[in-house]
């Protein structure tokens, strides 16, 4: 927490009243860390200022007193140098030769991609990534079925390789909807230039989805098997690891720290793909909102349609109409063609439910007639009505309740068929009926929404219901199977 809220004076350099000289000193820096040259003379500085358009009448007193004000700041690092001293008066002076500091390297690091970034987000939708972490997970798995006897570095570049393609899938997934429901993004969809790349970015979201559906169940699948006890051989070999690296630091981090952390980012990973009691998985969130720009697009795509068929000009087509009943010879024949073209002018239109077909090619005057009476339309028209006598279907009521409690406890001796002292474990009742198996759902349903998971159910039972989601069971019946979590329903009270 100390480090979280101690003053980060590496930033200074940022928006110091000379940044733009500071921040060009630090490239140079940061350009020559990268070509693994790390100690810099100022007068090779000097040089490089100096070939810079805006630094041509730049001092060299005032490069020394940037500099040194930079190693105030902890952005550089300032190293005496002793050789190539030709007289002793070179020698008495100080001569520093400059390294830049880790800080300054990330810093001038996190700017380069922000220089690259602009003012938009950037991310794609890559369906490479998902199945280069399948086959990262599939290379794990296949190594703790095995004893953990390699070197511990090789378990490190497995688990480097699942979190590499794990932090891509989220940064660009990430940037990418964002970018997607960006302002700009929104407004360019509107325009008819957008038409042009309809088709691409909607092949484009259809092939990722498709992508994801095949193989986000084979991750989650083993992510579910890769619970943290399985993973606990696997950590101790990358704690070995990280123990390997001789450190200097006297607050280096404890075992106890690194298996805590890597138990975090392993958990984090399991609850984006699987999702917690709580919370929905980031992955199906993403399915949500990639299927959700699709139906936007379409939405865009539609209107621009309409916009367009609206201001469209029939003025060729009425002329072309105009030609047609030009060479009309009597009155009776426009007054034909005015009824294929624009229909009949006065029409009431009357919906029969009978005696009709679904025929296109069947005539009207083929069908036969109906009556129908037509009502006046007046608030004070009331249909004649005949008093009629009150018939009682006591009987016939008597019948059907007793059918339904006769079914009722044919149903209830169906469910007890596979109740063992009190209670009913999915993982034991092998094959089902499809009625059991639809109650048994019926009850995990219900008991999701209830504080104590009781259900009362039809029969007069109260049911107790405890799943466990890390035991998944294939549940049989006539018509298929089902993979569920395991599930245990408790006879709490009523029935036997």
């Amino acid at each position: 927490m100390d480090q979280i809220m101690k003053k980060v004076v590496e930033a200074s350099y940022l928006t110091a009243d000379s940044a733009a000289q500071y921040r060009v000193i630090l490239r140079f820096f940061y350009r020559q860390h990268e070509r693994m040259r790390d100690f810099i003379a100022p007068e090779e500085v000097l040089e490089y200022l100096r070939s810079i358009p805006e630094f041509h009448d730049y001092q060299e007193e005032q490069l020394h007193q940037q500099l040194a004000q930079l190693v105030k700041w902890n952005n550089l690092v300032a190293r005496q140098d002793m050789t190539n001293a030709k007289t002793i008066e070179e020698y008495k002076k100080k001569r520093f030769r400059y390294q830049c500091t880790p800080y300054t390297v990330e810093i001038e690091r996190m700017l380069i991609q922000l220089e690259k970034l602009g003012d938009q987000f950037q991310g794609s939708l890559e369906r490479s990534q998902f199945d280069r972490l399948l086959q990262a997970l599939v290379k794990l798995e296949t190594e703790l079925k095995t004893p953990l006897v390699k070197p511990a570095e090789d378990y490190m570049h497995i688990w480097e390789d699942i979190f590499h393609f794990f932090q891509t899938i989220r940064t660009n997934t990430a940037d990418y909807i964002a970018y997607i429901n960006s302002e700009k993004t929104t407004q360019r969809m509107q325009t008819e230039a957008f038409l042009v790349y309809k088709n691409q970015f909607t092949a484009y979201l259809r092939d990722f989805i498709v992508s994801l559906q095949k193989t986000s169940l084979q991750i989650q699948e083993r992510l579910r098997e890769l619970d943290f006890e399985a993973m606990a051989p696997f950590f101790e070999k990358l704690v070995e690891h990280r123990q390997s690296i001789p450190r200097l630091e006297d607050a280096a981090l404890s075992t106890k720290d690194w298996l805590q952390e890597f138990q975090e980012y392993w958990g984090s990973l399991r609850q984006w793909f699987l999702g917690s009691g709580t919370a929905q998985s980031e992955l199906e969130m993403l399915q949500l909102q990639t299927n959700e720009m699709i139906r936007r697009m379409a939405r865009y795509v539609q209107r621009i349609g309409e916009r367009q068929q609206h201001f469209r000009s029939r003025k060729k087509d009425y002329l072309h109409l105009s030609k047609w009943f030009v060479e009309c010879r009597t009155f009776e024949e426009a007054h034909r063609l005015s009824s294929v073209v624009f229909g009949a002018m006065t029409v009431r239109h009357l919906q029969l439910e009978e005696a009709t077909t679904d025929n296109l090619h069947v005539e009207t005057w083929e069908e036969t007639p109906e009556m129908r009476e037509i009502k006046p339309r007046t608030n004070r028209y009331r249909e004649k009505t005949k008093p009629g006598a009150f018939r009682s279907n006591r009987e016939q009521k008597q019948k059907q309740r007793l059918a339904y409690l006769k079914e009722r406890e044919q149903e209830k001796q169906l469910i007890e068929k596979y109740m063992k002292d009190g209670e009913i474990r999915i993982a034991d009742v092998g094959m089902v009926e499809p009625f059991v198996r639809k109650v048994l759902l019926g009850w995990i349903g219900k008991s999701m929404a209830a504080k104590n998971h009781e259900v009362k159910t039809d029969y007069g039972m109260v049911v107790k219901v405890s799943i466990n989601k890390d035991k998944m069971i294939i549940l049989e019946s006539e018509d298929g199977k089902l993979t569920m979590p395991d599930a245990v329903f408790q006879f709490v009270g009523g029935g036997s």
